[in-house]
């Protein structure tokens, strides 16, 4: 897998800033993730860990997440009050989800249109982007 060398050096670089150790659950925990297809939440990344016969803490995969989504590896994404989704961000040009609140289901989209603006807006103040996120919450009509 390409990703998971800049992955981690990205994350370690972010661990080392903080004074903390890139430790071998962590890694673990970063490659569990990568091999996720979309949304996740903290309970199915513990349980594919046990399955892979890594033994990690509840709290160690909690704190790891946030640590991941301080450096904006993963991304945290509201759409449900009861329990927390993450999704892997880093590299992703940009993020626009479509959110079904009445059923919960998530929808990744590509609209290059928005990147297009965003990138004008950002470079019409002197910024250049280096990603967003959208989430729109929609029901049926």
């Amino acid at each position: 897998m390409e990703i998971i060398a800049p992955l981690c050096a990205v994350f370690r670089r972010a661990l080392k800033e903080e004074g903390l150790k890139y430790t071998p659950e962590r890694a673990r925990i970063l490659d569990t993730i990568i091999e996720f297809d979309g949304l996740f939440e903290a309970d199915q990344l513990l349980d594919a860990l046990k399955a892979n016969g890594y033994q990690v803490s509840k709290a160690t995969v909690y704190r790891t997440l946030k640590l991941l989504e301080s450096c904006s590896i993963i991304q945290h994404v509201l759409f449900d009050r009861d329990q927390s989704h993450y999704q892997l961000a880093f590299g992703k040009q940009g993020n626009t989800l479509l959110v079904h609140v009445d059923t919960g289901e998530v929808e990744t989209i590509e609209l290059p249109e928005l990147i297009a603006l965003r990138d004008a807006i950002c470079q019409k103040r002197g910024f250049k982007a280096q990603g967003h996120k959208l989430q729109i919450f929609v029901t049926d009509a």
